[in-house]
């Protein structure tokens, strides 16, 4: 049967060994991947967001997270509630941080 395969034996020796700078080096580098692709990102944004709450206004057209598109028509400074009027006959509380964008005068008019 080992006519075609020759035997395979285990060497006699020491045992291989890890450095831990290989180690150190990899978990900085996951650490970096990690910093750049997912916190720095993410991080930007949040602070895009804080701003874009920041400067609500009355009279801003907003676009909220469930959807709904409406004029601010109260902004409450000491709570974090905004009162958006959907129509001229609809008005809904919402919180601040549920607006998702603010847009251009008049995109109301043309929905």
């Amino acid at each position: 049967m080992s006519f075609f395969i020759s035997p395979a034996y285990a060497q006699d020796g020491a045992a291989a060994q890890g450095g831990g700078m290989e180690l150190i080096i990899m978990l900085l580098l996951f650490g970096l991947v990690f910093y750049f692709l997912i916190y720095r990102p993410q991080a930007k944004r949040m602070k895009q967001h804080k701003e874009l709450i920041g400067s609500l206004s009355k009279g801003d057209e907003v676009l909220t997270q469930g959807g709904m598109v409406g004029k601010i028509t109260k902004v409450s400074d000491d709570k974090d509630f905004i009162v958006i009027a959907l129509s001229e006959e609809m008005e809904v509380t919402v919180q601040k941080a549920a607006v998702t964008s603010v847009l251009p005068k008049g995109t109301m008019k043309s929905l």
